[in-house]
């Protein structure tokens, strides 16, 4: 009897180039974006079921559908970036090139092939002194890294050179966690870091 083999699944650069804006105070990183089919945008966190908009749009601008465009469920990216920029928050993921093990997009079938050059990237930063994670993955990740814990989920760890690292709530909607309660851990981590 013929043997049947599982072809290996092929391996995915991420797609975006790190978001940096100037004077950015914090680089907040999750693991890998969604396949592209999940997309409503050409940035980071795309899914429009992914809470992580909808938590930014609670937190600095009173409501979870702010950063929609109108009478949509797609993200309306110019507002986010115009955003991000102001409130000087930099986004990269933990990964560089993956595998999807289940063809999903669950961090739990997820093989990381190449990490991101994490101090490369804060080395072009040279007013972000704090990294937060999006999900346990992530931080698993930036744990590996800087050689460091992985911290508690909402709390924070010292790294090298002062470098404050967080864990937040993952911001997927399997995450059973109230978005009203992840806004809250978002909010005091941002409110330590005087963003909020």
């Amino acid at each position: 009897m013929e043997k049947i083999t599982k072809p290996i699944p092929e391996i995915e650069t991420h797609p975006w180039e790190p978001f940096i804006p100037e004077g950015a105070k914090i680089l907040i990183m999750g693991t890998f974006p969604p396949g592209e089919h999940r997309w409503s945008m050409d940035f980071y966190y795309p899914n429009p079921t992914n809470d992580f908009w909808r938590i930014m749009g609670l937190i600095f601008l009173g409501s979870p559908e702010a950063l929609y465009l109108p009478g949509t469920r797609r993200f309306d990216e110019e507002a986010i970036r115009r955003l991000m920029s102001e409130k000087r928050i930099a986004l990269n993921d933990t990964a560089r090139r993956i595998r999807r093990l289940q063809g999903n997009a669950s961090d739990k079938f997820l093989e990381i092939l190449e990490p991101v050059p994490l101090y490369d990237l804060l080395g072009s930063m040279p007013c972000c002194h704090a990294v937060a994670t999006t999900g346990q993955k992530a931080a698993e990740v930036v744990a590996d890294i800087t050689g460091t814990e992985v911290p508690k989920m909402g709390a924070m760890v010292d790294g090298n050179d002062g470098l404050e690292i967080w864990r937040m709530p993952s911001s997927s909607r399997a995450y059973p966690m109230k978005l009203e309660k992840k806004a809250e851990y978002y909010r005091i981590m941002l409110s330590h870091l005087g963003i909020v």
